[in-house]
């Protein structure tokens, strides 16, 4: 089932689904504030606190009667869902606020977030430009509850030193067997605790970065709302995953782009949102790639983050926010967003920009992620709209790859949690 589908099926379901990483409770009362001030609550993904404060530096020249306050919301988007889930309590809240893939929908199910489609039409803003498939994520029943920010896909990056030491062709692999074969080459020429590739740890969103690898494998963590993760074509694929860090050319790493950018990894696969920082930090030429996908067929998710406007914030509030997200996702800035740090734009309309046409024919890593979205497909249930699934199934295969445990039985058993929440939260209301 895709997201698009999943949505339009929970729009059945009311506001009194539970989910487990939604517990907030809000309730009516609006809260006013001045209208004037904007505060924006962020993690700034791919360390983008400066792009952001250049994004409110141009709004303000646009918009000099209106102030904006970027507030550090936490380190990662977990972080900062976990604090508007807190103000949904009683506390303050934000006018904007930055909600990855795995956690938006929990507060548009609560009626939580706002129908930002009808706040941008009531107050006369096109979203016609929006790349379609990234504004259609936010879809839920008739309306559309954040606009496309830091939008992302996996990409594979290689040193391309490493790469020519080994003798290996200037490309990405085309199958993960083939980064096997490769993985022994690169990790001959490597010493210390440098290795040939990098995954990232639960908490750098492996389930994320491992589903493209897994789905080229045969396995998934679910099909539709079947969990997958105990079939034996996923046993296999994580069995692989640990044979890749057994077998010496493998690890896992806690920070991957810094990792990468110091070159203790030769490779590995992180968001396109790390592009701009790993060119800036590495002393290498950095190469890119699609990730390895031999069928051609959905190999790639999509991922990162959109901005979400709080239902409970008066009009006014809601009126100066939308305007606010529109014109930080306009084309020229959607554009600048992109080239500063490497997420992907979220207009179509960007591509005519000059300043953009310019970059993407000078930096062809920066094409990778635009040129990968047609083998792109929607990320498994279990992942994005079980509570606690991303950080369930990181944990799992983190644990997996780095442990002697049994890989049947810990799949099994993450299989069953999250089967019980599926069975409680979910199933009674489809």
């Amino acid at each position: 089932m895709s997201r698009r589908s999943f949505l339009a099926l929970a729009g059945l379901t009311g506001a009194g689904l539970a989910l487990s990483a939604c517990a907030g409770t809000g309730g009516t009362t609006v809260q006013g504030g001045d209208a004037n001030t904007i505060t924006w609550w962020s993690s700034h993904p791919g360390t983008s606190k400066e792009v952001e404060q250049e994004l409110i530096r141009r709004f303000r020249e646009k918009h000099p009667d209106i102030t904006v306050n970027l507030v550090d919301a936490g380190k990662n988007y977990a972080e900062t869902a976990q604090k508007f889930n807190a103000a949904l309590s009683g506390g303050d809240l934000p006018d904007v606020v930055l909600l990855s893939d795995v956690w938006w929908f929990n507060f548009a199910l609560t009626g939580q977030i706002a129908d930002i489609g009808a706040l941008a039409k009531d107050n006369g803003i096109d979203t016609s430009t929006f790349v379609p498939s990234l504004y259609d994520d936010y879809s839920f029943r008739d309306g559309h509850y954040a606009m496309p920010f830091a939008r992302s896909t996996p990409l594979f990056y290689y040193n391309k030193d490493a790469w020519s030491a080994a003798g290996l062709p200037d490309r990405g692999p085309t199958s993960w067997q083939e980064m096997a074969d490769w993985g022994a080459k690169l990790q001959g020429g490597l010493d210390g605790n440098r290795r040939a590739h990098g995954w990232g740890d639960a908490k750098n969103y492996m389930s994320w970065t491992f589903e493209g690898a897994l789905w080229t494998m045969g396995g998934a963590y679910s099909r539709g709302w079947d969990l997958t993760l105990d079939s034996d074509e996923t046993v296999k694929a994580v069995q692989w995953l640990r044979s890749s860090v057994r077998d010496g050319w493998a690890t896992v790493s806690k920070d991957l782009a810094s990792d990468f950018s110091a070159g203790l990894l030769a490779s590995t696969v992180a968001s396109t949102g790390d592009l701009s920082g790993i060119t800036k930090n590495a002393t290498f030429p950095v190469g890119t790639a699609f990730l390895p996908n031999p069928t051609g067929q959905g190999g790639c998710p999509t991922g990162g983050s959109g901005l979400a406007v709080p239902s409970n914030i008066s009009d006014e509030r809601k009126r100066n926010a939308v305007t606010f997200i529109d014109f930080v996702t306009n084309p020229a800035n959607t554009a600048y967003w992109s080239r500063q740090v490497g997420y992907m734009p979220v207009r179509t309309t960007a591509a005519d920009d000059p300043e953009q046409k310019t970059f993407m024919a000078d930096n062809p890593n920066y094409r990778t992620a635009t040129e990968q979205l047609p083998t792109t497909r929607p990320q498994d249930n279990a992942r994005v709209f079980i509570g606690g699934g991303d950080q369930s199934i990181g944990a799992v295969l983190e644990t997996l790859a780095t442990t002697d445990k049994d890989v049947r039985g810990e799949l099994s058993r993450v299989t069953d949690e999250l089967q019980a929440t599926f069975d409680r939260d979910i199933k009674p209301k489809l």
